[in-house]
């Protein structure tokens, strides 16, 4: 996949969580220089891209899934920059804590199993929407500062 400032700023809440939920310190250290150097790259990123050194079409890189509609509605992702990323972070925290019931699936009642299966879907298909948002949204802010100039 390209960089681009959603898969950016979904690896950054993907290496808080580890953070928050490890203990061993040489896991902290390593996450820490993780964390670091993703700021580095979204800083560095945002920057080009403002700049206009980053061709618009290599802003965006949508995941185009392709899945039943049907059967299958997600939450609408919308709203400010902030507000997207925001959401993108929540959706993480969400999946990471549906996650760790399939790492011990047999423990999850055969009524359940099928309801986690169905929300781990659901919410990957949510933190690709918001990443394609993220993505949008910076697009979106880049054109308008080249179309002022």
């Amino acid at each position: 996949m390209a960089e681009t400032l959603g898969s950016l700023c979904d690896k950054l809440t993907i290496v808080k969580l580890k953070q928050w939920h490890s203990e061993e310190s040489a896991r902290l250290a390593s996450l820490a220089e993780q964390e670091k150097q993703l700021k580095n790259e979204i800083d560095e990123f945002t920057a080009a891209a403002i700049a206009g050194q980053i061709p618009l079409e290599k802003l965006n890189f949508a995941a185009n899934k392709v899945y039943k509609k049907e059967g299958n509605a997600i939450r609408s992702v919308q709203g400010s920059m902030g507000d997207i990323f925001s959401r993108l972070a929540e959706v993480n925290c969400e999946l990471w804590h549906e996650q760790e019931k399939v790492y011990e699936f047999d423990k999850v009642p055969v009524e359940q199993k099928d309801k986690v299966v169905k929300q781990l879907a659901l919410l990957n298909l949510e933190r690709n929407q918001c990443i394609d948002q993220i993505d949008k949204s910076l697009r979106a802010f880049v054109e308008g500062l080249h179309a002022k100039e």
